[in-house]
């Protein structure tokens, strides 16, 4: 070989090393990250996903292998996100557990429940099963709204408010305390499967009329719920916490909990639609979800950086953000894989093929890394385009994620206290890299150099 060509070799594998993020060649980083875990955050409780609206079932249904291939990528901590949370609709309408009135609100109901069938609940039943299976022990269980016959329209869709709520007068009566033993009961059923829900909510995006189950709530109405409601589960013996209140965006949330207190409830849910998480809520010490949040483009988008709402970077801010930021106890995507076509869930499912959005790999350098019961803990960082958070799981290991957002490849010296000796593996997700595993980085007295390329997201972990 050529003096000339031996030369322009070993700078393309040099080059190569460092646009992986796990250069140990750098003589001296220009910036430094300290890891701090004696300052502590924020308690991880997840995140998840949602099969709401018979995408259960479209996995359900799915071939073998497919279906297979589908839970490892929701589930699997492997190679998968990891997701560690499944929220599920309750349904209201004619395949609820009280498809009928019992006539009065003190009349007994007669419920409908059949907990073999595998399309029960849409198929989230038979869905929960199968990610308890994976080590999945939290599930939320959210209705949309009340059945139709205890609201003010009539109808379990287009708005209408639960009757004996502020201001929902109605001729029937007040339907309140029946409106909290039909959910609790549900939970039951859930629970008698081996599904005990961990939180238990009663509506979604309640300031949202919507063609579909939908049910106004103000805030006022929320608060002359939630006693009754909380009552009834604290009643039940179930470990099952009360939640509120699934509000369309952040900017709404503090209003809720301001009315209801947090006497009357156990756990506090946003979206991320109207208003992102980037603020801190005052909750009272209960945990505060991300409860859903996605795109609704009518195109599949799989672009990791192309400015728009749909890109993996742009998610990969997103919750960054609203885990340094927000304090958020867990981050919650909506469909997590639709047969749909539409650019609504981080993977696509066309027939027997599913193709996943670079959405999908930014969650999962959190989700998959970073696991319920890990603490957030101290992170600084000397550039301002390198955002940083760390965690640390409950097994002792330590998770940095670490976001590029300049238009250069930044190198830093990462030093962990705590940490003698060990190494950090990088899992690099960018235009051309999805959650990849690169070269572990030693470390030498909990110290460490490495280097994160333009435009991308690198989680290393330590053991």
């Amino acid at each position: 070989m050529s003096r000339t060509r031996r030369i322009r070799v070993v700078a393309v594998m040099a080059a190569t090393l460092v646009c992986l993020g796990t250069s140990q060649l750098t003589a001296s980083a220009a910036t430094t990250v300290v890891i701090n875990p004696g300052t502590t955050f924020q308690r991880i409780d997840g995140f998840g996903v949602s099969e709401a609206f018979g995408q259960a079932n479209a996995i359900r249904n799915a071939a073998g292998a497919t279906r297979q291939q589908a839970l490892d990528m929701l589930f699997g901590t492997a190679d998968g996100a990891g997701f560690s949370i499944l929220r599920s609709l309750i349904p209201s309408g004619s395949d609820s557990i009280e498809p009928k009135s019992p006539g009065s609100p003190s009349a007994t109901p007669t419920y409908v429940w059949n907990g073999n069938d595998e399309a029960t609940d849409q198929g989230q039943l038979w869905l929960a099963r199968q990610a308890k299976g994976y080590g999945v022990t939290t599930f939320y269980n959210d209705a949309w709204s009340a059945p139709g016959f205890m609201k003010t329209n009539g109808s379990d869709s287009n708005g209408g408010s639960l009757c004996g709520t502020t201001g929902a007068s109605c001729s029937s009566g007040d339907w309140r305390k029946a409106y909290a033993n039909y959910l609790v009961q549900h939970a039951k059923y859930w629970a008698s499967a081996g599904l005990t829900p961990s939180a238990l909510g009663f509506v979604n995006e309640p300031s949202l009329k919507t063609s579909y189950a939908s049910m106004l709530v103000s805030a006022s109405q929320a608060a002359s719920f939630m006693p009754t409601f909380s009552a009834a589960l604290t009643a039940s013996g179930l470990s099952t916490k009360a939640a509120c209140c699934d509000t369309l965006g952040f900017n709404l949330l503090p209003g809720y909990i301001s009315a209801v207190g947090n006497a009357n409830a156990g756990l506090w849910t946003s979206h991320g639609y109207s208003s992102a998480p980037a603020a801190t809520v005052s909750s009272g010490g209960h945990s505060v979800w991300e409860s859903e949040w996605g795109v609704n483009g009518s195109t599949r988008n799989t672009s990791w950086d192309d400015g728009s709402t749909s890109a993996g970077f742009t998610w990969a801010q997103r919750i960054q953000t609203g885990m340094t930021r927000a304090d958020l106890n867990a981050f919650l995507y909506w469909w997590g894989i639709s047969s749909t076509g539409h650019d609504s869930a981080l993977i696509g499912l066309f027939g027997s093929t599913l193709k996943a959005s670079k959405r999908y790999y930014a969650l999962s350098n959190f989700s998959r890394f970073i696991r319920p019961g890990a603490t957030r803990i101290g992170a600084t960082s000397g550039d301002s385009n390198l955002t940083v958070s760390a965690y640390r799981n409950s097994n002792g290991s330590t998770v940095i994620v670490v976001l590029n957002t300049g238009s250069s490849n930044v190198s830093a010296a990462y030093t962990v206290s705590g940490k003698s000796g060990g190494a950090a593996t990088p899992f690099l997700t960018n235009a051309t890299n999805s959650t990849a595993a690169q070269a572990a980085v030693g470390l030498s007295a909990g110290a460490f150099t490495a280097t994160v390329p333009a435009r991308s997201l690198v989680t290393y972990l330590i053991p």
